[in-house]
C-alpha cells in the first residue's frame, strides 16, 4: 500500500494487486448524519443522490450510459459518518471510472428541476423504509439510545424537510463538507501507482472546497428509554441497545468475537436458543456499531405477539449466562476462527481492500495493515471476551418496539 497527497491536499491510498484484471476506486467524504444538525438532517444522503443527477458536462443519462458502456458498476452510500462513491471496473477502464467519479463528486450541477425529481425518489425511499419494520425499529432505537443528539437522527432525514430543501441548501452543505482536505480516495486492483498519481492529479487535482468539521461529542444517554411505534404488522419487532465501544478502541476485536458467540451468526447462542430450540423467531441477531467517541451494541428479534415476553426473557437469560458463566473453549476457538476467516477471505476482493483502506483513513486517519488485524484477532483471549461482555451486557440499555399496539409490550422491558 502506498499513500500520498495530490497537489490540492487530497489523500490517496493505492494497493497494487497485479494478479487481478479489475480495479476498484472509491471516494470517501466525511459527511454523514452524525455531522448534521436537526435543521439539515438528510442533506448528506440527498447530496449523494444529486451527485448522479448531472454535472457541468454530463447529464444523468450520460453518466449511466458511460458506465454501462465499459461494463462497470458504480454506486454510492451514505452512513451516519460518511458518504462513499465508488466504481468497480476492468483494470483498463480505471481512467474512465476516475473521470466520472471526479465529475459527480467535485462538479455536480444540482439543477433545480432535477432536485425536484430526485426529492420524490428520496421520499419514496423513506416510504420504503417505513414499510420495513426492521428498519423502523432501528431508527426508533437510535432515538431511544441517543435522544436529540445527532446519532439519534435518521440518515434519510424527515420527509417534511426533504420536501423543502433547495439547491441553495445543498450548495451551503457542500461548502461545509465537500473538499479535498475532507475526503479520501482509495484504489485497489491491477493498477500502477505512478500512473494512478498522474491520473488522479488530472481528474481530481483541481478540486477545491471545504476542510470539513469535527464530529460532535455524542454519548448514549444516561437514562435509557423505552420507545415504540405502532404499525399494522403481523410480528412485533424489538431491539435493545447497550452502550458499546468507541471507534478506534483496541477492544473492537474482543467485541467481534463476543458478538459472534452471543448473536452474530447461525451458531450463536441467541440464534440457537430462540430460533432453533424454541422456534420463536425467524430473524434474531446482535451487532456492534462504533462511532467517534461512543458506540452501541444492539440486539434484534422479530416474533409473534404471544412470544414477546419470552423472547425478551431469553435474551436477558443469555446475557446473564454469558457474563456469569463465561464461554467454552470450543465457542471461543470457533468464534475466533470465524472472525479471522471472514477477514482473510475479504482480503481477496479488490473492492474489500479498497473499502477498508478508505474507511479507516477517513474515519481513523490511518491505514491498518491486514497483518495487524490478524494479529489482534489472534491475541484475543477467552477472558478478554468474558470481560468485554461483562462491561457491555451489564450496563443500562434502551428499548424499541414496532408492531400492532406496540406500547402494550413495554411492560415486559425491564
Amino acid at each position: 500500500m502506498e499513500k500520498f497527497l495530490l497537489s490540492n491536499g487530497l489523500t490517496v491510498m493505492v494497493e497494487e494487486m497485479p494478479y487481478l484484471r479489475s480495479a476498484s476506486i472509491g471516494v470517501w467524504v466525511k459527511a454523514g448524519s452524525m455531522l448534521e444538525t436537526a435543521e439539515d438532517n438528510g442533506l448528506s444522503h440527498l447530496m449523494e443522490h444529486m451527485a448522479f443527477k448531472g454535472t457541468k458536462k454530463r447529464t444523468a443519462r450520460q453518466i449511466a450510459e458511460e458506465m454501462d458502456m465499459i461494463g462497470g458498476m458504480m454506486n454510492a452510500s451514505t452512513s451516519k459518518l460518511c458518504t462513499n462513491y465508488y466504481c468497480k471496473v476492468i483494470d483498463e477502464d480505471l481512467p474512465k471510472a476516475a473521470d466520472i467519479l471526479a465529475d459527480i463528486v467535485c462538479h455536480p450541477a444540482i439543477d433545480r428541476a432535477e432536485l425536484d425529481k430526485e426529492r420524490s425518489v428520496v421520499l419514496e425511499e423513506i416510504a420504503m423504509v417505513e414499510d420495513s419494520p426492521e428498519d423502523v425499529v432501528f431508527d426508533v432505537l437510535a432515538e431511544a439510545a441517543f435522544g436529540s443528539q445527532p446519532l439519534g437522527q435518521t440518515i434519510l432525514g424527515p420527509a417534511e424537510k426533504i420536501e423543502k430543501y433547495s439547491s441553495e441548501d445543498l450548495f451551503r452543505f457542500r461548502s461545509r463538507h465537500y473538499g479535498p482536505e475532507n475526503a479520501v480516495i482509495a484504489i485497489a486492483g491491477n493498477v500502477n501507482t505512478q500512473k494512478v498519481k498522474e491520473l488522479l492529479e488530472n481528474t481530481f487535482g483541481d478540486w477545491q472546497g471545504a476542510k470539513g468539521v469535527d464530529f460532535p461529542a455524542c454519548v448514549t444517554i444516561d437514562a435509557p428509554r423505552k420507545m415504540f411505534r405502532n404499525k399494522d404488522t403481523e410480528q412485533v419487532h424489538l431491539a435493545l441497545s447497550y452502550s458499546g465501544l468507541a471507534m478506534g478502541s483496541k477492544r473492537v476485536y474482543e467485541m467481534a468475537v463476543m458478538n459472534t458467540i452471543f448473536g452474530g451468526g447461525m451458531s450463536s447462542r441467541l440464534f440457537q436458543k430462540i430460533r432453533e430450540e424454541r422456534g420463536m423467531a425467524y430473524s434474531v441477531y446482535s451487532g456492534p456499531s462504533n462511532y467517534p467517541g461512543c458506540g452501541e451494541f444492539s440486539v434484534y428479534a422479530a416474533t409473534s405477539p404471544k412470544h414477546v415476553e419470552k423472547v425478551l426473557q431469553l435474551i436477558d437469560e443469555e446475557a446473564r449466562l454469558f457474563v456469569e458463566k463465561g464461554i467454552t473453549e470450543k465457542e471461543f476457538l470457533q468464534a475466533k476462527a470465524h472472525v479471522k476467516g471472514g477477514f482473510i477471505l475479504g482480503l481477496e476482493s479488490a473492492y474489500s481492500r479498497m473499502s477498508s483502506m478508505g474507511h479507516n483513513q477517513i474515519l481513523l486517519g490511518r491505514y491498518i495493515p491486514p497483518e495487524d488485524t490478524i494479529r489482534a484477532i489472534e491475541n484475543v483471549s477467552q477472558e478478554d471476551v468474558r470481560k468485554v461482555a461483562e462491561d457491555i451486557l451489564t450496563g443500562p440499555r434502551s428499548y424499541a418496539l414496532v408492531g400492532r399496539q406496540a406500547e402494550k409490550y413495554l411492560k415486559y422491558m425491564i
